[in-house]
This record gives C-alpha cells, sequence and structure tokens, in this order.
C-alpha cells in the first residue's frame, strides 16, 4: 500500500474501459476536474430527481468545485462518458474499516443517464471503483441503495453485493443533530 495516498489524495490511475465490452470502444471514465461544475452538478440533479429527492438538492457549482475539485477534496468524483457524452457520475470517498484495520470506499453516488443504461457503464464505473480500491489496499466498498430501487438493487445483487444484513443505517441530522451538539 503506498502510505503517501491519503484520504483526500489521488488515486491511483486505473484503466477505465470495461474490459467485458469491448464493443463500446469510445467508452472511458475520468476524474472530473475543474470546468467540470456544470456537468457534475447537471448529473447528480439528474440523480436527485429520479431518486425523488431534488427536495433535498442543495449542491451547487461552488459546493463541486470546493468539496470535489479542490487540492484536497472532501470526495473524489467520477464521470463517464460515451465518446465526448457524458453518460454517468460517480462521488466516492475513502473511509477506514477499523476491524479489518484497512481502508475501504464509500460510494455516496452512482448514476448512469436512462438513454444509456443496458450498455454496462454502471457495472464499468463498479468496476473501476473496486479496482480504485483493491490498488490502494482497500478491503470493501459500502454504499446505500433506497428500498424501493428494485432495477438497482436487482443490479447491485447481480454484480455480487449483499445486504448488509443485521444493520440499519442511522442519521442524525437537523433539529436532533443540533440538540445533540449542545454541551
Amino acid at each position: 500500500m503506498n502510505d503517501s495516498f491519503t484520504c483526500g489524495g489521488a488515486p491511483p490511475k486505473v484503466p477505465a474501459k470495461p474490459t467485458w465490452n469491448n464493443a463500446v470502444a469510445d467508452f472511458h471514465i475520468r476524474r472530473a476536474k475543474l470546468g467540470d461544475e456544470g456537468l457534475v452538478l447537471t448529473l447528480l440533479r439528474e440523480l436527485a430527481d429520479y431518486e425523488k429527492l431534488l427536495d433535498s438538492f442543495h449542491i451547487t457549482q461552488e459546493v463541486i468545485r470546493r468539496d470535489y475539485l479542490s487540492a484536497q477534496p472532501l470526495c473524489n468524483c467520477d464521470l463517464a462518458f460515451e465518446g465526448d457524452a457524458p453518460v454517468g457520475v460517480m462521488s466516492w470517498y475513502w473511509i477506514y474499516a477499523s476491524f479489518a484495520a484497512r481502508r475501504a470506499i464509500y460510494l455516496e453516488d452512482l448514476y448512469v443517464r436512462q438513454s444509456v443504461r443496458g450498455k454496462g457503464y454502471g457495472k464499468a464505473l463498479l468496476a473501476h471503483l473496486a479496482k480504485t480500491a483493491v490498488d490502494a489496499g482497500g478491503v470493501r466498498v459500502d454504499w446505500s441503495v433506497l428500498d424501493w430501487n428494485k432495477p438497482s438493487i436487482d443490479f447491485y445483487e447481480s454484480i455480487g453485493a449483499r445486504q448488509h444484513a443485521g444493520w440499519y443505517v442511522y442519521r442524525l441530522e437537523g433539529e436532533a443533530l443540533k440538540a445533540m451538539a449542545k454541551p
């Protein structure tokens, strides 16, 4: 493992083309960069709309520039393209699996545009992320999925991902977060 590879640092270079789908020669994945703020915002807004979460969508281009694209980003963002056309996005960040004593990745967002679903792009994005984790000594990739999103659940299970049985996801936010923060 490269000890200089910090949680916010740049990941190792990873080939992006899906090896199982050579028919899509123009497909590629690259890290988002300055100048991509509008594209990232558009794709994440499409995801929020698909997930019926536009009411909680507060991301702006300035937030993307600060949190995704700065010298020390809080999260990483990869973009998928078919030729020059953007077809998908994923945002993710490093976490630490304390019992495993190894790093891991949390996948915050994964989105492939409806018009290109079924071409293997979601699988290619996840394969790219899995390779990033493995190459950096990571032990796993975690993510959440909405309980009503059966197409995504079926897709995740088809690639070998499993629901983490016995665990619930909790969130402390809003007034409850403020109340807990009081001395």
